[in-house]
């Protein structure tokens, strides 16, 4: 394979530095070493190394890890050139995928032998020539390991504190930190200076997808897709598969160009596409956590996309997390979490919602490249397995499985509502960006009306309304609202997933109603009038406004509109712009939409 990272292992991987109980890797230089491997050095089936970079030199910092898809790995070893065998500091990554990190910070000049380690015995081994000249040939495929990488790429790059909101005004900054992105600079061309990186939901887990292929040297496949009906899910036609990056190292302008091909290609209709089509790009995956690895896509029914990052383990007093980002139209990218605020599921007859993987692209006996049917991804050899459990589950089972596994011993109710008014914050933080970047657009052109779509296309359409506008944003926040003050009937709906500790769930429910009461008042936003200054909304606030808040997308309107103020109210009174008439007609049409928070069919 003719790649930075040449395959000596797959999955998770850990990084240099152990913060907030996530590992992340930290690489001094990308790219895959010269690797020798003597008869008794074999890597086996379910245990593979990676070291980096491509040509290790010495003196330079060589990064070691091992990766395994059956169990942890207890150790790694080394025996340097001299002969001396000794063991790593390494560190350990929680799975599935398993995996350990060690740094060799000053070899020598010569050969490594590196050994993992597992109940004392060797489980895999490769050896690699510092000072050596790489020298691997092409494979150009998505096998196991090259998608375990994928994963692992994909964690580190959205990798923060599950406390900290993770944000940026588009992928850029992101692909352009060395200490997140392990791919940047590794063809040697300063690529990511000039590097285009502005997808939308639809387009951002292809994008990521084909600039691992450019780096990796790997094949891309694609499918123009029509957007369905409102009584059958999207389909797709034959599938494009792009060799342009397999073999010798791509310029930018060769991905440039194919990114371009692909993001003018695919759209929301890409990821929505029945359970049962094997003609897809994506394959739905069992509801398991051996399943669900970061960049799996969630496809939710009303068309959008987001991409998992990190699963983050409960922990005394914190509940787990299920990470996932996503883009919105107007490039921004937002880490968020699993929640049915965020998360839509639904059953419609236009959709095939649910967690779905990458059509892996592999190779026949004849060595021609296809994409790999349903029937083929039955999970034998370690790769998530396709499943339609999700089209047998009513969305309330949906989210109840999803608990059990991000917290399968169950939460408190008070840190369950804790974790749930968490969210409802983090979405109200994000609508603040959201509704802030259409203000900046329309004092930017003061003498422009953006033009509103009819019906469903509201929320889905082109221009300044989908960059600006926010229908299926709001929807969401209705859902999360609902969300929040719905916990207590959760509670007496399903008690087997909460810790209740002898109370009833009547009296966890009713004490819960109270809780809520109490924090209506103590959580707020702000944001800034049309004048600039500032607004406090509390909760209780945002609650009663609910009803203005169905039709507060539209950014003809002032933002003290699009944040739910009455006529006549104290805020209001800086109000400068109004949607037109005809637009308010519109928005009280479509009043039902949200009110109901169902999208309607297209």
């Amino acid at each position: 394979m003719n790649s930075i990272l040449n395959e000596i292992t797959v999955t998770t991987m850990p990084s240099r530095f152990f913060q907030y109980g996530i590992f992340a890797l930290a690489l001094w230089v990308i790219g895959a070493p010269a690797v020798f491997a003597a008869p008794d050095c074999q890597q086996s089936p379910q245990t593979h190394i990676w070291t980096f970079p491509q040509q290790p030199q010495p003196g330079a910092p060589l990064e070691v890890l091992a990766v395994a898809t059956d169990t942890a790995i207890d150790q790694l070893t080394m025996i340097d050139p001299g002969g001396e065998q000794m063991p790593l500091r390494s560190i350990a990554s929680a799975g599935p995928p398993w995996s350990r990190h060690a740094t060799l910070f000053r070899p020598s000049a010569g050969i490594y032998r590196l050994e993992a380690l597992r109940g004392g015995q060797t489980v895999a081994c490769a050896e690699v020539d510092v000072g050596g000249v790489a020298s691997l040939p092409d494979r150009g495929e998505w096998d196991l390991a090259t998608e375990a990488l994928y994963s692992v790429w994909i964690e580190r790059l959205f990798d923060a504190p599950p406390e900290q909101a993770l944000s940026f005004n588009s992928l850029a900054p992101l692909l352009r930190d060395p200490e997140r992105n392990l791919l940047f600079n590794a063809l040697g061309a300063d690529e990511e200076r000039r590097l285009p990186a502005a997808p939308d939901c639809a387009d951002l887990p292809y994008f990521l997808r084909s600039y691992f292929a450019w780096k990796m040297g790997l094949p891309v496949g694609y499918r123009a897709c029509n957007r369905g009906s409102r009584n059958r899910p999207p389909s797709c036609e034959a599938q494009t598969i792009d060799n342009r990056f397999v073999g010798d190292a791509a310029p930018l302008s060769s991905f440039r160009e194919l990114s371009r091909r692909i993001m003018d290609t695919v759209h929301s209709g890409s990821g929505r596409t029945s359970l049962t089509d094997d003609a897809t790009d994506f394959y739905p995956v069992a509801l398991e956590r051996a399943s669900l690895w970061p960049g799996t896509l969630y496809a939710d029914p009303y068309g959008h996309t987001l991409m998992l990052v990190k699963w983050i383990a409960p922990s005394a007093g914190r509940s787990g997390l299920l990470l996932a980002v996503d883009a919105q139209p107007d490039n921004s990218v937002t880490r968020k979490r699993f929640w049915e605020g965020t998360f839509l599921f639904a059953h419609t007859p236009s959709s095939g919602p649910g967690f779905k993987a990458f059509r892996p692209l592999l190779r026949t006996a004849s060595g021609e490249l296809r994409a790999v049917t349903n029937a083929a991804l039955d999970g034998a050899n370690g790769r998530p397995a396709f499943s339609t459990e999700q089209n047998e589950l009513a969305p309330a089972d949906f989210y109840a499985r999803m608990e059990q596994l991000i917290n399968p011993n169950g939460l408190t109710p008070e840190l369950a509502y804790q974790t749930k008014l968490a969210a409802l914050m983090e979405q109200l933080e994000t609508r603040l960006t959201s509704v802030d970047n259409g203000e900046v657009y329309m004092r930017d052109h003061p003498s422009a009306e953006v033009a509103m779509p009819s019906g469903a296309a509201i929320f889905e359409t082109i221009g300044a309304w989908e960059d600006y506008a926010t229908p299926s944003r709001d929807m969401r926040l209705l859902i999360a609202m609902n969300v929040v003050e719905g916990l207590p009937e959760q509670i007496r709906r399903y008690p087997q997933l909460y810790q209740l500790r002898g109370t009833t769930p009547e009296r966890a429910a009713a004490a819960l109603e109270q809780l809520h009461n109490q924090y209506l008042d103590e959580r707020f936003i702000s944001y800034s009038r049309s004048d600039g200054s500032p607004w406090r909304l509390s909760l209780r606030e945002l609650y009663a406004r609910r009803l203005n808040l169905e039709i507060a997308y539209n950014p003809n309107d002032c933002i003290e509109r699009r944040w739910g103020a009455e006529a006549g109210s104290a805020d209001v009174a800086t109000c400068t712009r109004r949607a037109p008439p005809e637009q308010r007609a519109k928005m009280e049409e479509y009043r039902p939409w949200f009110h109901n928070t169902t999208r309607p069919p297209r």
